[in-house]
Order: C-alpha cells, then sequence, then structure tokens
C-alpha cells in the first residue's frame, strides 16, 4: 500500500486534484481511498501565493519507487504542470509520493518515505483521517508527529473526498 499526497493551487483545483486520481489509474495505479479535500496555507520558500486544495489517496501498485515516481511526473506534466517552475511555487497539480509501505529508500531523485512526511499538516490531517494509526518505517506514529506540530499552518476541510475510479 502506497501514500500519496495531490496539491493544486492555480486554476480549477478540485478539478486538477480529481485529473490526478483519474491519470492514476489509467496509469496502472489502483486508487484505493480518497481523504477528504483540504483548503491549506502555502508553505516553504514561496509564501506569496494561493491557498492549495490538498489531499491523500491510498494507492496499491506493483511499480517500483522509481517507476512510480516516473509515472507521477508525467502525469503532473499532462495535467499542466511547468516543469521549470519556482520550487515550491504556484502549480496545477503537485503529487507526492509519501509512504510506500515500509519501504526506506535514498536515492538522488526521490526519499522515501517523504522527507517532509511528519512535519507538514496538510499532509498529516488527510493521511490520518484515511488512517489514524498511520506509521512511518521507522516507527514514528503520523498522530504524534501532527500533534507535536505548531497550529499556525492553516488546513480547513474544504469538501468531501474525491471520486475513486470506477471499475
Amino acid at each position: 500500500m502506497g501514500l500519496l499526497g495531490l496539491g493544486s493551487n492555480v486554476g480549477e483545483r478540485r478539478a486538477h486534484l480529481q485529473g490526478a486520481v483519474d491519470a492514476l489509474a489509467v496509469a496502472g495505479v489502483e486508487v484505493l481511498a480518497s481523504s477528504s479535500v483540504y483548503d491549506t496555507d502555502p508553505v516553504g520558500e514561496v509564501l506569496d501565493q494561493p491557498s492549495f486544495l490538498n489531499a491523500c489517496v491510498r494507492v496499491r501498485s506493483a511499480l517500483g519507487p522509481l517507476e512510480l515516481l516516473d509515472v507521477v511526473k508525467r502525469i503532473e506534466r499532462e495535467l499542466g504542470r511547468a516543469q521549470d517552475g519556482l520550487r515550491h511555487g504556484p502549480r496545477a497539480i503537485d503529487i507526492d509520493i509519501l509512504l510506500l509501505g515500509t519501504q526506506v529508500l535514498e536515492h538522488e531523485r526521490m526519499k522515501l518515505p517523504h522527507e517532509q512526511l511528519l512535519s507538514r499538516r496538510f499532509v498529516l490531517i488527510p493521511a490520518l483521517e484515511l488512517d489514524f494509526e498511520l506509521s512511518a518505517p521507522d516507527g514514528r506514529r503520523l498522530a504524534d508527529a501532527l500533534a507535536a506540530l505548531p497550529l499556525q499552518e492553516g488546513v480547513r476541510w474544504a469538501g468531501p473526498p474525491l471520486d475513486l475510479p470506477s471499475g
């Protein structure tokens, strides 16, 4: 089982998130569940930008981590993400691989679990909605990580879960 984080702060934000879910299914990544959608304050290096819509989805795939990364990067491009955009800047779609079961990976292209998994409220809140008992591969509980974070990063419920692909 895997956990992906979805985000958008450009254009029809919810439609971009739904487009990512639909494209994942077409690419052979089974989307098992979606969290609610949350409106979140920008964090990171660029704070002067529109708020994001974020959600997490639970997925299953036979792809390895780097193959899955290739798939999500292709989907991001297809859904309008500029590849030369400012890091942490505005974007139509962002798909992050947060967890893939208990896999740990240190690669030049990616890290598993995602290096910001335990430090972002906009990731932890929807992830815990899907499974309150989630832990990182090293045993750290996501609920404990959320409880330790300051409250100033705004995360507001913005709508029901995304639609799961039929079939």
